[in-house]
Formats: C-alpha cells, structure tokens, sequence
C-alpha cells in the first residue's frame, strides 16, 4: 500500500483543513495552561510570623519582641516556625521588665506557633495556605508547610469549578486577621476554570487522526475525513483513496491489537521508550520547577510570573526553526545543555547582582521550554503507527508524575536556596546526554511498523540514517497534521 504521506499528498502541506486542525486543538492547551500556573498565586505563600492572640497581656514592647530573630537570605527577620514561650512573655511583662535591657531574649525558651500566623498582604491579598493554616486550628501543632521536613482536561475543569465555588469552615463571610478575605483565590480559580470548559464541544468537531484510522482499519471512516479536508481545501480528490486490493495487504496489520507491553517488545523499542520516560519526567520538573519557583526570585512575584511566560515565546519560536532544519538529536541535546547550564550557573552569582540571577533563570526557563516542545515532535517519530498514540499516552503520564514532584524541589530553598537549582540544572544536562543515545528522526518517514522503527546508536546493527536532507524538502511529520 502507499505510504501515509504520498496518499494524501494531494491535500497539500497547509491548507485550510490543516490550518483549522492546527488552531483548535492549539486553543484547547490555552485553558491548561491557566490553570497549570495558577498555583503560582492560588497557592503562594506570603510572608509570615507566628500569631500572638489578641487577649493576650503583653506591654507593646514585649509584642513586638514575642517573635526570635532569623537570618534569612543575609538579614535578620521574624521567625516563620517559632515564637518565645507566651507563658513566660505575660509573666515577664506583668513584672514590669523591659526585653533587651532586663532580659535577654536568646535565653527565653521557645514554642511553635500554637495560635497561627500573621501574614502579610504586600503580594497576596489571600490564598489557599493562608486560609487553611487560619481556620483549620487542629493541625497548627503539626506545624506550617514552611516548617515541615517535607511539606506536602473535563473532569480536571470541573474540579476546579466545585473548588472555587466550595468553602472551608465557616466560608467566605470569615474575617481573617490582618482584614483577608477568603473569597478572593475562590474568583481567581474561578476565572481561570470557566474557559476551559468552552473546549467540551471540542471533541466533536476535531476529527479523528485519519492515520490511526487505517491503522485500525476503519478506512471508510478515514476516507470520509480526508474527503471534507479536500473539500475544504478546495482540491479535487482521487476517486480511489483505499482499494481493496491495498486494504487485504494490510489485513495482518489490521488484526493487531497493542498492549502497553508492546512498548518494550524488543530491546530497541524498550530503550527507546525507557529513555523517552525519563526525558519526560526530568524536563517536566525542570520546566515546572523553574515556573513554580517564580515567587521566590528577586522583585515583584506578578512581573516575574509574566516574563516568565513571554521568554516561551521565543522558545516556541526557536523550537520550530530547529525542527524545520537541523537534525533532532543534536538539537534537542544542545537545548538542554544550554538551560542546565545557566541553571546550574546561577549559584555563582554574587549576591548583589539579583538582576542576573533572574536573567540566567530566564534563559534556563527559555531552553527547558524549547526542549519540551521538541519532545511532542520527536517523541512521535520514533514509535510506529501502531504504538503511537500508546507512547504518547505513557510519555505523557511520566511527564505529569514529573509536575506532581516539580514543587518539591523549590520546597527544597528552605535547605539552601541554590539547591533546587543545583538539582534541576544538574537532570536537565543529564537529559541532553542521554539524548544523544536516541535514533535521529530527522528526515525519516514515520514508521507504520516495529520493523521500520530507527535503532538506538548503541546497537550495532542499528539503521544508519545522516539526519542530512534535500534543504528543499520538508520534514516529513510537519506535511500534515491530520
């Protein structure tokens, strides 16, 4: 039978059935990232101190001096965790004595924040962590996420939804201390849910991979797809797309039914697909780490969030030049090279000179960003028709396993604040490396089947492929999208 490509070859490269593909499911990822990010700010945690109550009788002096110093990022400032046993603070203020000058503060004992904290509104007016460590009083004993060791597409949107429209205690009407207001993470979730579920009626006008159609042996469901693309191109189509001298050749293929096992079936398949697992996994922490971390760099959390999602566009953008003309293997390893290294480099910068310190973050975040992007596409060409989708699936499981553990590692700056990125800078060269083993792609046809699949450079008897081209001729997985 002919291949894929020279079957519709008639549809062009990007018309307007292309196109309109292209745009809805590029509109569908816009409500993920919403709410991918939002923890940024729904979750954020404001600077704090322990809570001293209101009834207590304490002078202002021995208000203000409750809380014991810490030196955090070069200054002395209010513990987080701990404050001066309130107990022995009332007796010490009934007395009439003075802290400093009658008694010394490092000799009084200490105790947790066994009423709550104060947080301040200078960035968040309220968010999850400060409503849940103010109304649930029965867990402060275990103490604050920051003082713990080691803290803690349909379906998804209406969680969101039943999240923002849900209540903690009392509700919304609770006051909290320092005048916050519940409600106003709930209308930020809120906002940023809605969107998403004016992509529902996405699944019944994108239609089905005509590809994965014939792998299947639907032909005549294939068939009608790839009509109204010609249609809507407005280009003649062949009055034979599929014979049935063709659809008996392919009758063996047909009848195969792949299991996620198939995955690992050989030992090319399964190198490939164990390393495209840690690929996954390790880029989604880099990538989400370095998105999470935003807060916690110099200057306004709110600005830094912002540049944070524009260096992506010229990652995207540089991304697609590399796809379009250079070899894949090299490329991709050359992407991560360049964001673990800044990544790593960032923890011999003084500490005076934030400003570059943010910039090599940026410039981390701009290559981990190109490398994911990079992924979808040579992820894709590696794996036979059969299994695509199945990689694709597994991949992508792996990758969301890698978001779930990314905030982990920027918990990890209460250690050392160079630390989460000593680890990331470190996986994400390590990525670039183990990239290297992989087959090239780059001017292949896609495989249909387990035979055609490219070998992994390790094998000796591996295909051998230049990754050198016509410039003239395109990659044969950007021709059509369909």
């Amino acid at each position: 039978m002919r291949d894929y490509e020279g079957a519709t070859a008639f549809l062009g490269e990007w018309g307007r059935f292309q196109r309109l593909v292209f745009f809805l499911l590029s509109a569908s990822t816009i409500p993920n990232g919403f709410n991918g990010m939002s923890a940024v700010f729904l979750a954020g945690t404001p600077e704090h101190r322990c809570a001293v109550p209101s009834g207590a009788n304490l002078s202002e002096e021995w208000l203000n001096a409750s809380i014991p110093l810490e030196l955090r990022g070069g200054q002395a400032v209010p513990s987080r965790c701990r404050r001066y046993r309130l107990a022995a603070l009332v007796n010490l203020s009934a007395l009439g004595l003075r802290p400093g000058s009658d008694v010394e503060l490092e000799s009084l004992e200490q105790e947790p924040c066994r009423d709550g904290w104060e947080y301040s509104r200078d960035v968040y007016r309220s968010t999850i962590v400060t409503e849940v460590w103010q109304e649930e009083r029965p867990f402060f004993d275990h103490g604050h996420a920051d003082c713990l060791q080691l803290p803690a597409d349909l379906l998804h949107q209406l969680g969101n939804v039943h999240s923002a429209l849900s209540h903690s205690g009392d509700g919304t009407d609770l006051e909290l201390r320092g005048g916050l207001h519940t409600g106003d993470w709930r209308m930020l979730l809120l906002a940023l849910t809605v969107p998403g579920l004016f992509c529902i009626p996405l699944w019944w006008i994108i239609p089905e991979s005509p590809r994965w159609l014939i792998s299947q042996g639907r032909y005549k469901e294939a068939e009608v797809i790839i009509r109204k693309a010609a249609k809507m191109n407005g280009v003649p189509a062949p009055e034979v797309l599929f014979d049935t001298t063709e659809m008996q050749d392919w009758k063996p293929q047909q009848q195969q039914k792949a299991i996620l096992l198939d995955l690992f079936r050989t030992r090319n398949i399964a190198t490939i697909t164990i390393i495209s697992l840690l690929l996954w996994f390790f880029t989604s922490v880099g990538y989400f780490g370095l998105s999470l971390s935003t807060p916690n760099w110099h200057g306004s959390a709110y600005i830094n969030c912002f540049l944070s999602a524009v260096i992506e566009v010229p990652a995207y953008v540089i991304a697609w030049l590399l796809l379009r003309c250079l070899p894949r293997r090299y490329s991709l390893a050359g992407i991560f090279f360049l964001g673990g290294g800044v990544v790593l480099f960032i923890q011999l910068v003084p500490a005076d000179l934030n400003v570059l310190s943010v910039g090599l973050v940026m410039l981390g975040k701009f290559g981990i960003t190109a490398a994911f992007s990079m992924l979808y596409v040579y992820n894709v060409e590696l794996y036979p028709t059969l299994v695509r989708n199945m990689a694709v699936g597994a991949t992508s499981t792996a990758s969301r396993l890698g978001s779930i553990i990314a905030p982990y590692f920027v918990y990890l700056d209460a250690y050392d604040k160079y630390l989460p990125y000593i680890l990331m800078g470190s996986l994400t060269v390590l990525m670039g490396i183990i990239t290297l083993f992989l087959p090239e792609s780059y001017g292949n046809s896609l495989p249909e089947n387990f035979e055609q699949m490219l070998k992994v450079k390790c094998f000796r008897n591996g295909r051998q492929t230049t990754g050198i081209r016509n410039s003239k001729e395109s990659p044969k997985i950007l021709v059509t999208p369909l």
